[in-house]
């Protein structure tokens, strides 16, 4: 099937879509489905196809469809790239943040992060967890942290110093990290407390 005189899409996949649905119709080849997911993973490698890479198993008409938008939205970028600038400087940044049963099918929390070094991009990652609202931004603060760790470690041969920044849009999470009394609504998650109390007292990070 042709797709390249196809409409071209400017998102990747519908805002609040309900891909769970089990009122839709099976695919009559769903061969052809799992053909398609596979090449979308290695060509385009984001969010959207991992989601529905989950239903290969099974996939309905609503799944294909929802495919054959990510392809539109390829066609109307083609010229969409990471770039990478020399400027002068090495500072790290990391924003942290985590949407709470965000998913509609599971109701699991998705927590992300990504890193700049010297202005560029050069770390993205999004995972799922069950956890609250608040639980689930410090348990994405602690990954982010350890991530942060390991990339403070890699850069010492480059004279890299300092605190390196991370940027969360939870003021809980944040008061929670730097106060190490509020033990009664934390107690779940005293091991990633303890870890980002760590890592902040040493000055490894900055909040």
């Amino acid at each position: 099937m042709s797709l390249l005189r196809c409409k071209p899409a400017s998102t990747l996949i519908e805002v609040n879509v309900d891909l769970w649905r089990d009122n839709n119709p099976l695919l009559d080849d769903a061969g052809q489905y799992r053909r398609m997911i596979g090449k979308l993973i290695y060509l385009t490698i984001t969010f959207a196809v991992l989601v529905l890479s989950k239903f290969m198993h099974k996939p309905r008409e609503l799944h294909w469809t929802a495919a054959v938008r990510i392809l539109a939205y390829v066609k109307s970028c083609p010229e969409k790239r990471l770039l990478y600038k020399k400027h002068e400087h090495l500072h790290i940044f990391v924003f942290s943040d985590a949407g709470y049963a965000g998913d509609i099918g599971d109701r699991k929390s998705t927590f992300g992060f990504c890193t700049f070094i010297g202005g560029n991009l050069v770390i993205w990652r999004s995972k799922k967890q069950s956890r609250s609202s608040a639980e689930a931004e410090y348990r994405a603060i602690a990954h982010t942290a350890c991530e942060m760790i390991w990339l403070q470690k890699l850069l010492t041969k480059l004279s890299f110093t300092g605190p390196m920044p991370m940027h969360c849009d939870n003021q809980s999470a944040i008061y929670i990290a730097k106060n190490p009394v509020f033990h009664e609504r934390i107690k779940h998650i005293e091991v990633d407390c303890n870890f980002v109390r760590d890592v902040w007292g040493k000055k490894a990070i900055s909040l």
